[in-house]
């Protein structure tokens, strides 16, 4: 009986009192407003996040295993990769694939500029889907780890910082008690909008830097962890500390454990804050339109004072009177709901696809603003809204209790 009235109210549009059409207006638009910011506040939150962290990834991997006596610096102390040590790694299968790496800072130089670089060396395992991804031009070389190849793939921003193109050769110097030089073909150009990495890093084989090094075959700066499930990595890197961490190789020399997350603790930690900004959007969205969905309640109760009087003569309990006001709200929430998931997911797959809203690859890392979400963040969003609007409008219901039906009646 109280969803009939509800309905018989919502759908009223001819003769008598109808309902308040600036009340319901203004209801439904608070509520799309609301939802459609909600979800596009998530979307560009958890697109964020992940473009971040993919690249961040993208050039450390998930965990790596160094030297004890690393800093934070490219100049490291080497450790040995010995069979021993990859079979106690793959004796995992959540790890999904191991690469070993060696760095050394250095110095391009051209006729008319310089540019400092980090050269990293990678061997033949090296798995090169990420650089492909944001590949420009040329290729990823087969790198080596039995012979030079002196071929590099550089940054698009240290190509034109130096006026660099494909198959040009450079000459790089790295110093130790005496000045040493390379000369390398450039065969790729890659660019990742990460000014951190993109000023920095050129990829080589692993030989070439071993030998600048002055390290032995089997020394590397350490090894990249690739694992299949990134929601374990703290788990995983808990598990090769137990392994790994304080074990020394051949060469007396400690190995360390770190994840991703500990070797850019100023990148997650800026992430995370992401987390309080989201909520923070949600929780205001949500007040917004819940107090328009109670301004709005509030006006069709005054407009229907007569009506609830009438069914309160006729024997309808205060309950059941709530329950017609509170249907007829659902209706009201529900059609503004749909308004709103049709403006959200609108602006969503526009800016998916088209990429209209760019930003500053300098400082977001990303040059457009990346979206990302699933249908399951979608329904809790809409679920939540629903729930939270009809829960804040329990107490105005609650204004129906007092109106009296021998006055009401008379009400105009």
């Amino acid at each position: 009986m109280e969803l009939f009235i509800a309905k018989r109210i919502y759908s009223d549009n001819k003769g008598g009192r109808e309902v308040s059409r600036p009340a319901v207006l203004i209801s439904m638009i608070g509520i799309a407003i609301g939802l459609a910011v909600m979800i596009l506040a998530v979307a560009i939150v958890i697109g964020f996040k992940n473009e971040v962290q993919r690249k961040v990834i993208g050039f450390g991997s998930h965990i790596q295993i160094t030297n004890f006596d690393a800093v934070r610096s490219y100049e490291t102390r080497p450790i040995a990769v010995t069979d021993s040590l990859t079979h106690v790694l793959y004796r995992f299968p959540e790890i999904a694939h191991v690469q070993r790496f060696s760095t050394k800072p250095g110095i391009i130089k051209t006729d008319d500029a310089f540019q400092g670089v980090v050269l990293k060396g990678v061997g033949p395992e090296f798995d090169p889907s990420f650089f492909l991804e944001y590949l420009i031009e040329g290729e990823i070389p087969m790198f080596s780890d039995s012979a030079a190849t002196n071929q590099v793939v550089i940054s698009q921003t240290i190509a034109q910082k130096l006026n660099l193109k494909l198959e040009d050769r450079i000459f790089t110097y790295f110093f130790e008690e005496e000045i040493r030089t390379r000369r390398l073909t450039v065969k790729g150009i890659y660019q990742t909008n990460s000014a951190e990495y993109d000023n920095a890093f050129i990829l080589t084989d692993i030989y070439t830097v071993n030998r600048l090094n002055n390290w032995k075959s089997d020394q590397v700066t350490g090894l990249e962890i690739r694992i299949d499930d990134y929601s374990r990595l703290e788990e995983m890197t808990s598990v090769l500390m137990f392994e790994i961490d304080n074990r020394q190789d051949k060469y007396g020399e400690s190995y360390y454990v770190r994840n991703i997350q500990q070797i850019n603790p100023q990148i997650f930690d800026w992430l995370s804050l992401l987390d309080f900004n989201i909520w923070l959007i949600l929780i205001i969205m949500v007040g917004v339109a819940g107090f328009t969905m109670i301004s709005g309640l509030l006006i069709i109760i005054i407009e229907r004072t007569n009506m609830i009087g009438l069914l309160k003569a006729l024997g309808a309990t205060d309950y059941s009177i709530r329950k017609i006001f509170l249907w007829f709200s659902i209706f009201l929430i529900g059609k503004g709901m749909l308004l709103g998931n049709a403006i959200g997911l609108g602006l969503y797959f526009i800016q998916k696809y088209f990429r209209i809203l760019k930003l500053d690859p300098v400082t977001y890392y990303v040059d457009t603003v990346p979206v990302s979400i699933n249908i399951w963040i979608i329904l809790l969003i809409n679920v939540g809204t629903l729930l939270i609007s009809v829960l804040m409008l329990l107490g105005p219901s609650y204004l129906i209790t007092k109106i009296n039906p021998a006055t009401s009646m008379r009400y105009e």
